[in-house]
């Protein structure tokens, strides 16, 4: 005996084709049985389907598709031993296939929960990498504006101060006289500006403060011929 049951569009059926076969009718008597069933158009159209099938000699014949609920519509009318028995192997078989597909259904909504599970863990490591780019690119950008900035800035009040300070102690290491403590203040300013490059100590960059108060501290005069 062929399979009772089977599944079509996701949905457990059997045929009249099976149902003939089963029950020892002939088809067209199933058929006829099917078409003066006493139920409502929705019911009709939800649970039967008209189809088609290829006899031996390779001609196409019409037969119906049936959900359970239709098949036990049908076969509440088939009496005796054997009927009972048919339809208690059609229910069996309904419920192993449904299951079955229940079973399958689960097996599938893990897989797609896993497949879910798996891309959200990607997007969010790929996001977790385009944010890593946008800090280090910030990093980045903000690197390189401290160091045009440090290019850039020169001593503040404070600092001029503190260099003159520096200036102002070294030259007065060497004399105590006015006239040659003015020539010494003159040669070191003038030896700053050549060192570093500018037009006056006050354009010494803030990052040069420290390598410049080395340099007059470590300063030592020209002889005076």
């Amino acid at each position: 005996m062929q399979q009772l049951v089977f599944i079509q569009n996701e949905q457990i059926v059997t045929d009249s084709l099976t149902i003939a076969e089963t029950f020892q009718k002939e088809h067209a008597r199933v058929m006829r049985d099917i078409r003066e069933l006493e139920c409502s158009q929705e019911f009709r159209v939800g649970n039967f389907a008209e189809s088609s099938y290829i006899n031996t000699q390779g001609r196409s014949y019409p037969k119906f598709i049936l959900t359970e609920q239709a098949f036990t519509l049908l076969v509440m009318g088939y009496t005796g031993s054997q009927a009972q028995h048919f339809k208690e192997k059609y229910i069996a078989e309904f419920h192993k296939m449904r299951e079955q597909l229940q079973n399958n259904v689960k097996v599938l909504d893990d897989r797609t929960a896993f497949i879910q599970s798996l891309k959200m863990t990607v997007e969010t490591a790929e996001r977790q990498d385009q944010l890593q780019k946008v800090v280090n690119d910030q990093q980045l950008k903000l690197s390189t504006l401290k160091s045009k900035m440090d290019e850039q800035i020169t001593l503040d009040h404070g600092e001029q101060r503190r260099f003159q300070k520096g200036v102002a102690h070294r030259v007065y290491q060497f004399t105590g006289d006015r006239s040659e403590a003015s020539r010494l203040f003159r040669e070191l300013y003038r030896e700053i500006k050549d060192r570093f490059g500018v037009s006056s100590y006050k354009d010494v960059k803030r990052k040069d403060l420290q390598t410049a108060l080395n340099y007059i501290e470590n300063w030592v005069p020209r002889k005076v011929s």
